[in-house]
């Protein structure tokens, strides 16, 4: 572990700071505050105090507690919804660039044809016809992102299934699960790492713009997208309740983005040694 933080960058190791503290803010906050995300303790959008250290949002809740609760709520989803994209995109992938022909063909048009539709607007015709249920969104979320890894995925594959010891594995008669996990997926981890970070952030992206329209992360649960809708009004009194959650969003995203930008770099720098 010292010596993967050591092939890192600075701007890595702030990234992995600033994720960490977030993690353990979203994780273990909700655990130490006195407040609950639902519960009202004060008088609308009143000014921070020793009681609310962000003052209270637009039905008098806790807005550090329901912020700290959003960002969670954000995260597991992300994540889940990534995961999701990588278990339909990853082994699609691999799979059409081993075998090619008109298989290869077939299913890269059609993820072409669901590419072609802007992200947002298919996002939102799903989720009328589907409903806005946790398992629906994670469902939309997790196709609408599977695309991406597709093609990452098929290309980064399609030059290891070139290779001789390939065609080698070929030859033996080997399985299309020998190819799969021992062939192909260990030579294109390290590409699908940095993925997955961009992913991640364009999952936290999309479900807080989903929320921001009334689609996504229904109440009683809080979404960083949904409170900057809610307290929208706040701007007109002066008050920061729509900024805190974008901005817990914005430092979220741009920790994974160091991050990558780090892992990025450092894979760089180990291709050019070998």
């Amino acid at each position: 572990m010292r010596r993967f933080l050591n092939e890192l960058d600075t701007g890595a190791r702030v990234g992995l700071i600033i994720v960490v503290g977030f993690l353990l803010a979203v994780f273990v906050g909700p655990y130490i505050i006195p407040y609950s995300e639902v519960e009202i303790v004060g008088k609308v959008f009143a000014r921070p105090s020793g009681a609310h250290w962000l003052g209270t949002d637009n039905v008098g809740r806790d807005l550090l507690a329901r912020i700290l609760a959003g960002g969670q709520m954000t995260v597991i989803i992300s994540f889940l919804a990534t995961c999701g994209a990588f278990a339909i995109g990853v082994p699609l992938g691999i799979i059409t660039a081993i075998i090619g022909g008109w298989s290869d063909l077939v299913i890269t048009r059609m993820v072409d044809a669901l590419m072609a539709f802007p992200g947002l607007i298919l996002a939102l015709i799903l989720l009328s016809a589907l409903g806005t249920s946790l398992p629906a969104l994670l469902l939309v979320m997790s196709v609408l992102s599977s695309t991406i890894v597709f093609r990452l995925t098929r290309a980064v594959a399609a030059d290891v299934a070139a290779m001789e010891y390939i065609e080698v594995a070929r030859l033996r008669g080997e399985t299309m699960r020998w190819f799969l996990f021992r062939e192909v997926l260990p030579n294109v981890v390290p590409t699908l790492l940095t993925e997955f970070g961009l992913r991640f952030v364009y999952a936290a992206i999309l479900i807080s713009s989903l929320s921001f329209l009334g689609i996504g992360v229904q109440p009683p649960y809080a979404d960083l997208g949904g409170m900057v809708k809610e307290n929208s009004l706040a701007i007109t009194f002066g008050r920061m309740a729509p900024i805190l959650p974008a901005l817990a969003l914005a430092i979220l995203a741009i920790g994974i983005n160091l991050i990558v930008d780090g892992l990025l770099k450092r894979n760089s720098e180990l291709d050019l040694h070998k």
